[in-house]
């Protein structure tokens, strides 16, 4: 079933389960619900949604909407934003940040965040797939990457015996590579 379909049954479920809100705050939850499913359905955005859902069950690391050289790029193209989203990823110099927009007050903001350190930090205790290749040097294995007509969405490589993560962000077409050494350190709790 597609993912329209998957919407409008999904409307029609809520529909007919025949809820009766007890309180208007219920109620206020229902409408959102259906004004969620009907805003995407109305303003085209049924296959980025589709892409969301799929990006969701997926391994890939966090969903990025840009990607700029320098900060001043970034802010550049920030302030010249009629309409940023309210929160989203982008990269600087590969770097993530998280854009923050409060409308009310024309706050527009990045700033560097850790989420790709986290992420790393998860598939390194997970345990590391064997390298698909295997660099002297970071400069080869930049050219290797940008030489991918159907890069991977990500693959474990070495340069100088390292491991690092290449990382293609199709939504963007961007490609990047990251030390694994970057990763956070998590404590985990032991049991």
């Amino acid at each position: 079933m597609n993912t329209r379909e998957l919407l409008i049954k999904a409307t029609d479920f809520l529909a007919g389960m025949g809820i009766t809100p007890q309180s208007q705050e219920q109620q206020e939850f229902l409408d959102v619900i259906f004004d969620a499913l009907l805003f995407i359905e109305s303003t085209g955005q049924t296959y980025v949604f589709e892409d969301y859902r799929k990006h969701l069950v997926s391994d890939d690391p966090p969903r990025v909407i840009a990607s700029f050289n320098t900060r001043e790029e970034a802010d550049s193209w920030l302030s010249e934003l009629p309409d940023p989203p309210s929160s989203a990823y982008v990269l600087v110099a590969d770097q993530y940040h998280h854009l923050i927009y409060i409308r009310e007050k024309n706050h527009r903001r990045l700033f560097p965040h850790p989420v790709f350190e986290y992420y790393l930090g998860t598939r390194m205790r997970e345990g590391l797939p064997p390298p698909v290749a295997s660099f002297a040097t970071r400069g080869e294995a930049e050219a290797w990457l940008q030489g991918q007509s159907e890069p991977p969405r990500q693959a474990v490589i070495q340069i100088s015996g390292e491991p690092y993560l290449a990382v293609y962000h199709p939504n963007i077409n961007h490609r990047s590579i990251y030390p694994f050494s970057m990763a956070a350190r998590v404590e985990v709790p032991e049991e």
